[in-house]
């Protein structure tokens, strides 16, 4: 499976874990940035290519990364057939529930509310979690239309 990721300056050593995790794991990962510090970046200029390629590829998953991750989430989410879920610590059920439920293909995490730890093993239960089907599907056909 493809993993899109991208972070501003909020989430630039985090990501560089996270991809290296990924790639350990055996997922293909494309990486949109940002590739170096810059404490004047602005998010929309990394996320909307992360999410126009999920969105082009529904194959694939997103992984999105800010202080909060709620702008990244927004950005992402102003892209058509992009479902990004918010998590910056909380139950699991949350998680399990953007996919089952929502079939949420773009994660996006709060990288100053989780350490290292948390987050691979929030992203295996998100990447690991199918999507429920049945009466959910028209709810996504109505996001996306």
């Amino acid at each position: 499976m493809m993993i899109h990721i991208a972070t501003d300056h909020a989430g630039l050593e985090l990501k560089n874990s996270i991809k290296k995790y990924l790639i350990k794991n055996n997922y293909e990962v494309n990486d949109h940035g940002a590739h170096e510090y810059d404490a004047l970046d602005d998010y929309p200029d990394f996320i909307f290519p992360c999410a126009k390629a999920v969105a082009e590829d529904p194959e694939s998953r997103g992984i999105i990364l800010g202080g909060s991750g709620q702008g990244e989430a927004m950005a992402a989410n102003r892209i058509k057939g992009v479902r990004a879920a918010v998590f910056y610590n909380g139950p699991d059920e949350i998680i399990k529930l953007s996919r089952e439920h929502n079939n949420a293909n773009v994660l996006s995490l709060g990288a100053r509310f989780m350490d290292e730890s948390e987050i691979y093993r929030v992203i295996e239960i998100w990447l690991n979690e199918p999507f429920e089907g049945g009466r959910h599907v028209r709810r996504i056909e109505k996001l996306d239309d």
